[in-house]
């Protein structure tokens, strides 16, 4: 106790009494544009199918993609990002369902965007791990490794086909180096200059990637350390962002979310395009089996990790709760 008053003297949880004054200081806020919706739509289903690993998430019919994709719109969710998982049988070596202009994620953006027009920013995945018969994100050479130049050529016939169907955004997510500039020469070199790239820049090869497998009815075997990004390294993801953007890459993107905030905070530190970060299937699967087990309370946690990937500086973020969070706000 002093003459003038009593110790401390600063007293900061003066501003943290009631919820409207927490909520008239909070520094950020999570708004429904800031999210995405990624959205897997499986070719001969009738049905939704689960995804047992991702409680609530489905393999979408046409149908019912469109449908995900009215409900995302009325939410006001910014985007939707669409993955297409064709029959077993058309998978190959060399991903030709990918290109094929009647494969289903060109069918699907197609429809997609004849029932939301530009109410909705249509993006796609632009890779080949879902229609290769090895589950490779590129074609392999004699030896079985993915070649790179071999495969930036399926990437530009890639981005030709989903440009042509009316997809907004195309994301080269394979990691092979040169991807961003060859699929921005290709959109160009045949009248989409105007079909935006969100560059899969930091791209780490994580062990959360487990419950995608199921979704995209992965066929690998093996892993992609070859060309996805080692956990452990921090100085190599800046320099595939000076490359991405130099190859002229729009937006760029951080994925896994989670395990990987510093990258994040340090690239969204660097760039003046808008950055995304992607709250992959594991850190979804996590929070839905501990809040089943009456672990965590599952709404607090949804907002408290999105409002932690938005503090680390995402513009933009993809998350299978991206319809329910908008909702919500």
């Amino acid at each position: 106790m002093t003459k003038y008053g009593s110790f401390p003297g600063a007293r900061p949880r003066r501003l943290r009494t009631t919820p409207a004054m927490r909520r008239m200081v909070a520094e950020h806020r999570l708004h429904p544009a800031d999210l995405i919706l990624p959205a897997f739509v499986r070719e001969g289903i009738s049905e939704p199918v689960p995804i047992s690993a991702m409680p609530g998430v489905v393999q979408h019919t046409r149908d019912t993609l469109r449908k995900a994709a009215v409900e995302a719109v009325e939410a006001g969710v910014a985007g939707i990002m669409l993955f297409g998982v064709p029959e077993d049988a058309k998978k190959d070596a060399a991903g030709t369902a990918g290109t094929d202009p009647d494969g289903i994620l060109q069918v699907a953006i197609r429809e997609v965007r004849a029932e939301v027009g530009d109410d909705l920013v249509i993006m796609s995945d632009l890779c080949l791990d879902e229609y290769t018969d090895h589950g490779h994100c590129g074609v392999l050479d004699s030896d079985g490794r993915v070649d790179n130049d071999a495969t930036l050529e399926r990437y530009a016939e890639m981005a030709q086909v989903q440009a042509d169907a009316g997809v907004h955004v195309v994301g080269p997510s394979g990691m092979m180096d040169g991807q961003v500039g060859v699929v921005r020469d290709a959109l160009d070199q045949t009248g989409h200059e105007d079909v935006s790239i969100l560059a899969y820049t930091a791209k780490y090869s994580s062990a959360f990637y487990g419950p995608f497998r199921e979704a995209v009815g992965s066929s690998l075997k093996g892993d992609r350390k070859t060309y996805q990004q080692d956990p452990a390294n921090l100085r190599e993801s800046l320099r595939e962002l000076a490359l991405d953007l130099e190859e002229g890459a729009d937006m760029v993107m951080v994925k896994p979310a989670l395990p990987y905030l510093d990258v994040l905070a340090k690239i969204a530190d660097e760039v003046d395009v808008p950055v995304a970060a992607y709250q992959i299937s594991g850190e979804y699967a996590m929070i839905e089996a501990a809040a089943e087990k009456g672990w965590i309370d599952r709404d607090k946690a949804i907002l408290e990790t999105l409002t932690g990937i938005k503090r680390a500086g995402a513009d933009m973020i993809l998350t299978y709760w991206a319809t329910e969070v908008a909702r919500g706000l």
